[in-house]
């Protein structure tokens, strides 16, 4: 007991401790970079060390003029770039403006006139991209210090120092990786870095419609709005919305995920059997929902199970609907069956068209797999007296969950985020009738992430919609370390080749 509680107790410290390894190693690599540069700099000669007032400096000393004069036109640009564009968004970037929106008469044009007014989303907006600005100008200023050392070390060794043209030429040839990755990396910066800083500091501030700009005015509010996703009140309801609903995003992931990953292996091994017969056909059958573009089928069927579609018509006319009446699982006055608009129902109803549209993708990925075991693995198996229950067991099953790892745990991360099968399926139909989630914009029905969506674009509930956004980011985060840590530790590659 004791060896097992000492290994238990080893194990629980294995993250903390790598975690603080981690740490250390950034900090000693910090700390590194600071001491290179500080000696670059005590060992540089004149010219390197007039490079840090004029960047150019350094290459001038080397005659190397081209390199001189661009460097020196970049510094020149960035110096006068900075003050005049990003520094008054900067200069209010501590309030994200102070001056409204008015319109004001003008006695001498005898017109409404807009005032000089501040617009907070574009002070947080360039305020970012001028961060990050002067971020980048810095790293370049101190890699230029390290590159114009490196000149005067090649000239006191009597080495070739490439010219401009030259250093033009190796980016088409031995540095050609660095010109292809540079377009997507600015891309990325551009399009994705700086639109998720943006709007992760949305989260610290009150930028909801009543705080909207340009009308409007929002400012920063600290960690109020993490504390209201944590809170519940008569009129602070989204603690108890947000509890509820993760539950409910939870629940769904994880049967939306495992019956649609167990249900296409076995729907697979049925197919693939060899008594079943026209496999071309049921193959056929079962993809037909993959063939029909996801949203077109889902607003199919949400028709289909609507108050007054299809199947509440024939279920009526048949006597199911008085059947399930009698069951009590509908109330005495219901004259359908409420598939979409009551919380169970919908539920369930959710769960089982998600099946009846992700089963044939594993089923497709399940056949692929099952013809890649080897054969006479499983003949070997039958030889030596397992059945066929025993030989699905301990070879047919642990061979799929090694291949199909990823998959799963994609899997379950996308089921997390799954828009489309709630939105579209609930949209419009559903009303919620609990007033402490219509309190917060959210409903029964709803994940985290169509909540977040309705809160952007319904209700311009911006502040919240951000919390949320790093609230699912930190689920997903930690579900796939542990999913991927304990499915694929690497260990059993020879086991299944």
């Amino acid at each position: 007991m004791n060896t097992l509680g000492n290994r238990g107790f080893r194990k629980a410290l294995v993250l903390p401790m790598s975690i603080g390894k981690g740490f250390r190693n950034i900090f000693i690599s910090i700390a590194r970079f600071f001491s290179s540069l500080f000696h670059q700099i005590a060992a540089g000669d004149l010219w390197v060390k007039s490079s840090l007032l004029l960047c150019g400096m350094g290459y001038f000393g080397r005659r190397q003029y081209g390199k001189g004069i661009l460097a020196t036109l970049l510094q020149l640009a960035a110096l006068c770039l900075f003050p005049v564009f990003f520094l008054p968004y900067l200069r209010k970037f501590d309030t994200l403006g102070d001056v409204e929106r008015q319109t004001i008469f003008n006695p001498e044009t005898l017109k409404n006139e807009v005032n000089a007014f501040d617009d907070s989303f574009q002070i947080l907006l360039f305020g970012v991209v001028g961060i990050l600005f002067l971020f980048a100008c810095l790293i370049l200023y101190v890699k230029n210090i390290s590159w114009v050392s490196a000149l005067q070390k090649k000239a006191e060794e009597g080495k070739h120092i490439n010219s401009l043209r030259e250093d033009f030429s190796s980016l088409f040839h031995e540095k050609f990786h660095i010109t292809l990755l540079s377009l997507p990396v600015i891309c990325v910066v551009v399009f994705s870095v700086v639109p998720l800083l943006v709007m992760i500091l949305a989260g610290f501030t009150n930028f909801d419609r009543f705080h909207f700009p340009p009308a409007r005015l929002f400012t920063w509010v600290g960690l109020d709005n993490f504390h209201a996703l944590f809170e519940s009140s008569l009129t602070a309801t989204f603690g108890y919305s947000f509890r509820k609903i993760l539950l409910w995003t939870l629940i769904w992931a994880f049967l939306a995920t495992f019956t649609n990953y167990y249900g296409g292996i076995l729907l697979a091994l049925f197919i693939n059997h060899r008594q079943t017969r026209f496999k071309k056909f049921w193959r056929t059958a079962f993809v037909i929902p993959i063939a029909v573009p996801q949203f077109v089928s889902l607003l199919l069927v949400r028709n289909f199970f609507a108050n007054t579609g299809i199947v509440n018509t024939l279920f009526s006319q048949w006597g199911v609907t008085d059947f399930f009446r009698n069951l009590g699982l509908i109330s005495s006055g219901a004259a359908y069956i409420p598939f979409l608009t009551d919380p169970n129902w919908a539920k369930a109803m959710i769960i089982l068209i998600n099946m009846w549209v992700g089963i044939p993708y594993m089923m497709l990925l399940s056949t692929g797999v099952l013809m890649n075991i080897p054969g006479d693995l499983l003949e070997s198996a039958q030889i030596d007296g397992a059945n066929a229950f025993q030989r699905f067991r301990k070879i047919t099953m642990p061979y799929i969950r090694f291949v199909t790892g990823p998959y799963l745990v994609s899997s379950l991360i996308g089921n997390i985020n799954n828009f489309n099968i709630i939105y579209l399926l609930t949209n419009d139909i559903y009303v919620t009738s609990d007033q402490l989630l219509a309190n917060s914009n959210a409903r029964e029905v709803d994940l985290l992430v169509t909540w977040l969506y309705r809160l952007t674009q319904d209700f311009n509930n911006y502040k919240m919609a951000s919390v949320l956004g790093m609230a699912i980011f930190l689920i997903c985060a930690g579900f796939t370390l542990l999913t991927f840590s304990r499915m694929n530790q690497g260990n059993k590659e020879e086991t299944f080749q």
